[in-house]
């Protein structure tokens, strides 16, 4: 089973998303903000990144930039999940994240947005 660590402050954001990606057959490891994260990075080896930008410890961008730091995730997706974005932001691609999902989303997106940072398209009915 794909492992992804997720990180995201709001209890009932994290909860949710952590379930739709449970429903799509992902294994997912749940964190709170950045440094729990990173460090469940470290420990689970996951195949992608789902990260709220705007958290305590650690920001999303400090936890993709310390990720691209390291020569054993410097490749991995991470994918950035945040309602306080706008337009023409280059904050994502300073960190160089893989992409970016703005909230509100439909469950259908965040599983095709992770499928498609890993490289596996959207083949099958995500619908959770």
């Amino acid at each position: 089973m794909t492992v992804l660590v997720l990180a995201e402050d709001d209890d009932d954001i994290r909860m949710l998303a952590g379930r739709i990606l449970r429903r799509a057959g992902y294994s997912v490891i749940e964190t709170a903000d950045g440094a729990a994260a990173l460090g469940a990075v470290r420990e689970h080896r996951p195949a992608a990144v789902v990260s709220d930008i705007d958290m305590p410890s650690m920001s999303g961008f400090e936890l993709c930039m310390a990720l691209r730091a390291e020569p054993a995730t410097s490749h991995l997706p991470v994918i950035f999940i945040s309602g306080s974005l706008v337009p023409g932001d280059t904050r994502p691609a300073q960190a160089k994240a893989t992409s970016v999902l703005y909230k509100p989303f439909l469950p259908r997106e965040l599983v095709t947005c992770v499928r498609e940072a890993l490289g596996g398209g959207d083949d099958a009915d995500p619908e959770p």
